[in-house]
């Protein structure tokens, strides 16, 4: 099969305890007044729902809480949300907690993760409104880990089968990510994982001691602004 020679980024991924709690912090993160948030909708799969914010180059970010209304999902949600670590992170507010990354055709994402099922997580089809994708969940809703490093800095994996992709709709705040930037304890396990998804451009890494972290560089109307 085709395999990516490289990716690009699909979206940003803000997690919160609320919707309006990673609004907030978005907003006040990039200094946005006029362009703001829009909320996206409800995934019925996961209880979970989300705010959407356009970014240049066909990029979108992505504020994603548990849906208080929603019932208890018959899996563990994605992005970790129901890891306990992940909750405790939470509690200390909003943050940039991970990454997307698109595969585009002719590779096919499925029969890629059919091919190398111990390096990808399993792929999902899911649909909101009009639109569809395929998109790649551990089966206990971790974050993609590889060698038993991740915490957000390996990406989760998407394929769009809709024509329209969710930053076509959606009004742009004129900002653009110059560069995603991780740290990591075990900075080579990551590295080495990226260079084999191809998406090793997209994001730098660097060895730290202490905690996981992701940082999106953006350059806002009003000059760079660091989303974390």
């Amino acid at each position: 099969m085709t395999v990516p020679q490289a990716m690009k980024l699909d979206h940003l991924v803000v997690a919160a305890q609320t919707l309006e709690a990673g609004e907030a912090h978005v907003i006040e993160q990039l200094g946005l007044t006029e362009v703001v948030p829009q909320r996206g909708g409800k995934h019925a799969r996961m209880g979970t729902h989300n705010s959407l914010l356009g970014l240049w180059g066909g990029a979108y970010l992505e504020i994603i809480a548990i849906d208080p209304e929603a019932p208890p999902p018959d899996r563990p949600r994605w992005f970790g949300l129901d890891d306990q670590a992940v909750q405790a992170r939470l509690a200390r507010g909003p943050y940039l907690a991970h990454w997307v990354a698109r595969v585009d055709r002719p590779c096919s994402l499925p029969r890629w993760q059919a091919q190398y099922p111990q390096r990808l997580a399993p792929v999902m089809a899911m649909q909101r409104g009009a639109l569809s994708w395929q998109i790649g969940v551990p089966d206990d809703g971790s974050l993609p880990a590889w060698q038993g490093a991740g915490q957000g800095l390996l990406p989760t994996l998407i394929q769009w089968d809709s024509a329209q992709h969710p930053s076509d709709a959606l009004p742009s705040a004129d900002c653009a990510v110059t560069a995603l930037r991780g740290f990591h304890p075990q900075a080579a396990a990551i590295q080495a994982q990226l260079q084999w998804l191809g998406a090793d451009a997209l994001l730098n890494v660097e060895a730290t001691l202490v905690e996981p972290s992701l940082a999106a560089e953006i350059e806002t109307p009003d000059g760079p602004r660091t989303l974390r």
